[in-house]
């Protein structure tokens, strides 16, 4: 059945679906993979988090994975030769957890200090952000794996995430939040494009037929699959219509036959509506399946890839990402040879496996290691180090002075 599918006319498919299972293409079944119409051998394909790690489909019994760098750290690196191996690296690390879709990357702009996952994206400056998402883009694609570019577009505060309202002008939306996006897609061409949660000038970005048909498909050119954040979907007619093709997480709140049907029959939603939103979705994963054969048919285990040179590439990026420091006077590396050499380590993390951040970038590391164990196992003989914790964490601190 497999091959079958493979070699099927998506439009041919369409046609054989019934009503039901149309709609039932339109959301998941669960949290991470699309739905399965065995009648027709459509199989199911996986998608995973997150941009500095493939964290596979559970977040509490997680199989370990390795742990990149944030992605504000990759922009610090200014090298989009790098990033594209970075891609690359997701890429294979994707598959090894049974997934062919990884959600990333994030390209929204940092303009909230207090946005909890700024992160995740690349830079507040829009033209740094979309060279280093094309070539994140174009690495990841390059093995096969979907990138799901996000969030479109404004998805840039914490307070009230999924009502917030940004209001812009025209000339904001577009030389500044909308370009990042514009530049993944014209040098890129990410196959999903992930909806925000929140409202550019009143209108929902799921529901915004101005942003996903006008902007993203008409003028853009993009052909691919349009995925709404997780609990991102707010209607049933207003969003398909649109141009949301699926809604996530599953089972679904709305693409349901009892509210679907309801749609059809009162013709707030069209037949031929749904068959767009079908066909983009069986396009998409026939796609997949085409790239990805051995994975979409596969067993469906995760696994862990550890290696020397996987840590090495890690490092690598992590040095690269440190712009702030200067090795002035050639102070490092540390020479061998020099025992009167003393070395403070001050810091409450200094002892602690402070790594990656939490929601979509959380994830169970497969190598750790604390800064502390890092330099002290490193350094030449004869260095002595000092340690202290200096100045406490903020949360810590704030807890002190209330006493």
């Amino acid at each position: 059945m497999s091959g079958d599918f493979l070699r099927a006319s998506v439009p041919d498919l369409v046609k054989k679906l019934t009503t039901d299972e149309k709609i039932k293409l339109l959301s998941g079944p669960n949290w991470w993979n699309t739905n399965v119409i065995e009648r027709l051998g459509i199989p199911a394909i996986r998608v995973s988090d997150g941009p500095n790690g493939v964290r596979g489909s559970s977040h509490f019994v997680s199989t370990p994975a390795q742990c990149l760098p944030c992605e504000t750290s990759m922009a610090s690196t200014f090298d989009t030769e790098l990033i594209y191996e970075v891609g690359k690296f997701l890429g294979e690390e994707t598959k090894i957890k049974s997934s062919v879709v990884l959600l990333a990357p994030t390209c929204n702009i940092q303009r909230n200090p207090l946005g909890g996952r700024a992160f995740e994206s690349f830079s507040e400056d829009p033209h740094l952000s979309g060279v280093m998402a094309a070539a994140y883009v174009n690495g990841l694609q390059s093995q096969g794996v979907a990138s799901t570019i996000k969030h479109l577009v404004g998805n840039d505060q914490e307070h009230e995430r999924t009502a917030a309202e940004s209001v812009m002008s025209d000339r904001a939306l577009r030389e500044v939040y909308l370009y990042p996006f514009m530049l993944a897609q014209k040098n890129a061409h990410p196959w999903a494009f992930m909806t925000s949660y929140g409202r550019i000038n009143g209108v929902h970005c799921a529901e915004n037929p101005t942003l996903l048909k006008d902007i993203l498909r008409k003028e853009w050119g993009f052909d691919g699959i349009v995925i709404s954040d997780w609990f991102g979907t707010y209607s049933v007619d207003l969003a398909i219509n649109a141009g949301l093709d699926l809604e996530m997480p599953g089972p679904p709140r709305w693409r349901t036959p009892l509210l679907m049907n309801h749609m059809l029959s009162c013709q707030k939603v069209l037949p031929s509506t749904l068959d767009e939103r079908a066909t983009d979705i069986l396009s998409f994963v026939q796609r997949q399946a085409q790239r990805n054969p051995d994975v979409v048919f596969g067993d469906g285990k995760e696994r862990t890839r550890d290696s020397p040179e996987g840590r090495a590439f890690c490092r690598r990026l992590a040095a690269e990402g440190m712009v702030v420091l200067k090795n002035e006077g050639g102070v490092l590396p540390i020479k061998p040879g020099k025992a009167s050499t003393k070395i403070a380590l001050i810091g409450p993390n200094m002892k602690e496996r402070v790594i990656s951040g939490g929601g979509s970038a959380a994830l169970k590391a497969s190598y750790v290691v604390t800064p502390y164990d890092g330099i002290t196992a490193n350094a030449p003989k004869g260095v002595e180090f000092d340690y202290t914790v200096g100045c406490y964490g903020q949360s810590f601190e704030a807890h002190l002075c209330s006493r």
